[in-house]
């Protein structure tokens, strides 16, 4: 097989996109493949990660530069979605303003899960949860903690 991936046609379509958002069926993914999913995409939220090591079902939508955003398991639909090659961020008394979509974003480009996110910033991985989910906004200290881990794992960001 190309690449020596059984996930390199998906990889494949998902290049061909032009689109920063596209939403599969299961059904989809495998007419795409054109074998199954394994009967762990269908039962476990794992499966879906955006993790870089060790999973070749990632390194295919991440290889074609998606992540994966939203997952239904119930329904069998997940949705990719092609992050900016630059994020646009606030600045107040030149602090950066990290809301819970750029916490979300470092995390998913340092490829972690939250629980990692929160060893990497001495923080609960519920904390972390809180963040993406907009529940509070970090400290100023943890935002400055954030653009320096930020600024470490090259991840792009300008003023808007």
């Amino acid at each position: 097989m190309k690449g020596g991936s059984k996930y390199q046609p998906l990889q494949t379509f998902l290049q061909g996109s032009d689109r920063t958002q596209v939403t599969l069926t299961f059904d989809e993914i495998e007419a795409v493949m054109g074998i199954p999913l394994p009967a762990s995409a269908r039962t476990q939220r794992a499966w879906w990660s955006n993790r870089s090591k060790g999973a070749l079902q990632a390194a295919a939508w991440m290889g074609a530069g998606y992540l994966v955003k939203e997952l239904d398991l119930a329904r069998e639909q997940v949705t990719f979605h092609k992050p900016p090659e630059v994020y646009k961020v606030r600045r107040v008394d030149d602090v950066v303003q990290w809301n819970g979509e750029l916490i979300r974003a470092l995390r998913l480009h340092m490829g972690l899960t939250q629980s990692a996110m929160a060893r990497e910033l001495g923080v609960r991985q519920q904390t972390v949860s809180e963040w993406e989910k907009g529940v509070y906004v970090p400290t100023k200290a943890s935002a400055k903690y954030l653009t320096l881990v930020a600024e470490k794992a090259n991840f792009k960001y300008e003023e808007s």
